[in-house]
């Protein structure tokens, strides 16, 4: 499900910079590629900032989400939520 969101925002990315002829590997996420990733309210996006559950920066008035953190929290959350339960998340 998460792994669907990502791959379909990474190309509308490669897309968007394939148009512009800009070439970049893409290291960090808004808060709103990550509440559109994950499905959730705005609110709570800006929660997951505000607990630290990955690394985060603020620059001026935006906040930049540690791409590689992110991923690796959400695969570890993905792993423990299949851990304990024994099945996947629906």
């Amino acid at each position: 499900m998460f792994e669907e969101r990502i791959a379909a925002m990474n190309q509308r990315t490669e897309e968007a910079m394939a148009a512009n002829a800009v070439q970049f590997d893409k290291r960090t996420y808004t808060v709103d590629e990550i509440q559109d990733i994950l499905g959730i309210s705005r609110t709570s996006a800006y929660n997951l900032v505000k607990k630290k559950v990955f690394h985060s920066v603020r620059i001026g008035g935006s906040i930049r989400i540690s791409k590689k953190s992110f991923d690796e929290w959400l695969n570890l959350s993905h792993f423990i939520t299949i851990s304990c339960t024994g099945h996947l998340p629906s």
